[in-house]
């Protein structure tokens, strides 16, 4: 899967510097793969955009919700830990799910 191809760039991305990384999500309990996010600007990844979402197909649909009570609980499909829950990131009105601390490995990818 080549990168570029994921790579979103608009005004959140430029807003954050125009710095964007590829990271691997996996389960922190089974290992299972999640998905791959692009994650702009620098600090943690205290969540998760939702049209930054790739890698998983099931998880690609999500894109087309605009409502934060029609978006599901990010749950590991193997296991069923709980990733991270829905929620609206205020400043920009962006659906997101925030995520749960030490539910998920990050892996850069290059």
């Amino acid at each position: 899967m080549l990168m570029e191809n994921l790579l979103k760039k608009d005004k959140y991305s430029r807003a954050r510097g125009g710095n964007s990384i590829f990271y691997s999500l996996s389960c922190s309990s089974c290992e299972e793969f999640l998905l791959v996010y692009q994650k702009d600007g620098i600090g943690n990844m205290l969540r998760l955009y939702i049209d930054r979402i790739s890698g998983s197909e099931s998880l690609k649909k999500l894109q087309s919700i605009e409502n934060k009570a029609d978006l599901p609980i990010l749950k590991c499909e193997k296991c069923g830990l709980v990733i991270g829950v829905p929620m609206i990131y205020a400043p920009e009105k962006r659906l997101a799910f925030r995520l749960v601390r030490g539910a998920f490995k990050k892996e850069y990818l290059a």
